[in-house]
């Protein structure tokens, strides 16, 4: 298959590492993979430096242009971003090729453009139940779920070693995230879950891993509770699971969350998790797999974190069931190949439905009726 993976995300978060981590999949498959991106972006400069073609576009008239002229050439443009999909299903009368979308976060839809574009989307796949039941919510029917994947977390022992001494880590416990510092992922109740957490215990330090547009709104509301000895902000790290080895408890804050693949670090590496329940984060910490608190909810995420720092062999049975699952559900050749045989089906239908031309002195025959993915 030809397949065009379509992102205009101009920054490198989950959804994007989740867009590079299927093209990888999809060409150890076999197939040929391209990449329609923001011309100056971190998805397009990783995806040529991995040797992908790659098409850069400035803005919505570039790639309405570029889907116009050569969409057609591909069998499958998978879309991975809410931009790429308006304009992908505004076009497609004139590419032709089927629109697949993976969506990747489950708050509400609204809107009588959001709900036509999800109607004419050829199939949309959810990352989580979570994030299904919001599509199905605008009428969508048939929305199939396959879980984002990561590759196995391999530990760098040097850049531990080094983050530890820089950071003066050694001697206290470590309690992390890997997050952006947006709304969606609730950094200011995460600070005052520190907070909380301080007034508990003092064996440990907190560390950040990420950016965002609340910056200095977070690294204020840590100043003004005085957590600057116990709150560290370490900010963006090029392949960040490398540490995670580093931690005793990783912490997920969101609000909102499709899936939450830095979890899926965190069960790889064999991190006991404390996370909020929002969206999908309830369906990977089922069964025990971590502990859950209502978000927003800034004393219960402290006690978790308390819990899983003082009974590490009680927690120890839920690192290993995360693992095991993780392994079983959560592996990018399961998520490729998961993806390809929906490609399949989807395209041996239409092949199966295409109408072939009627001789003009033939009787027109009844009109059929499409039913809606």
């Amino acid at each position: 298959m030809n397949i065009l993976q379509l992102n205009f995300e101009n920054g490198w978060r989950g959804g994007e590492r989740q867009t590079f981590l299927t093209m990888l999949q999809f060409r150890e498959e076999g197939h040929t993979v391209h990449l329609l991106s923001r011309a100056g972006s971190d998805m397009g400069r990783r995806a040529r430096e991995a040797g992908f073609v790659v098409h850069e576009c400035k803005g919505a008239g570039g790639v309405l242009a570029f889907l116009i002229r050569q969409g057609r050439q591909y069998d499958v443009l998978h879309v991975q971003t809410g931009h790429m999909l308006t304009w992908a299903v505004l076009t497609r009368w004139l590419h032709g090729a089927p629109v697949i979308y993976s969506r990747r976060v489950a708050f509400r839809l609204k809107g009588a453009l959001t709900r036509f574009k999800y109607r004419h989307t050829d199939l949309v796949v959810a990352i989580s139940d979570a994030c299904a039941n919001s599509v199905k919510a605008v009428g969508v029917g048939h929305v199939p779920v396959i879980a984002d994947a990561t590759l196995p977390v391999v530990t760098d022992a040097a850049r531990m070693a080094a983050l530890a001494a820089g950071l003066g880590l050694a001697g206290r416990k470590v309690v992390a995230t890997t997050s952006a510092l947006a709304a969606d992922k609730d950094p200011l109740m995460l600070v005052d879950a520190i907070a909380a957490l301080k007034k508990q215990r003092d064996d440990f330090v907190f560390v950040h891993f990420g950016t965002g547009k609340l910056d200095a709104e977070v690294r204020a509301r840590v100043a003004a509770l005085q957590l600057q000895d116990h709150f560290v902000f370490a900010g963006y790290q090029q392949q960040v699971e490398a540490l995670f080895g580093l931690f005793d408890v990783f912490v997920m804050s969101s609000r909102e969350e499709g899936l939450g693949s830095s979890v899926l670090d965190a069960f790889s590496a064999r991190v006991p998790v404390a996370s909020t329940s929002a969206g999908g984060l309830k369906e990977l910490l089922a069964d025990e797999r971590g502990l859950t608190s209502p978000p927003g909810d800034a004393a219960a995420l402290a006690h978790n974190i308390s819990v899983l720092l003082d009974k590490p062999h009680w927690a120890a049975g839920m690192v290993a069931r995360a693992a095991d699952y993780y392994e079983q559900h959560h592996r990018l050749d399961t998520m490729g190949r998961a993806y390809l045989s929906l490609f399949d089906k989807l395209l041996n239908g239409r092949r199966r439905c295409h109408i072939q031309p009627v001789s003009p002195l033939a009787a027109p025959a009844a009109p059929e009726v499409a039913s809606q993915a």
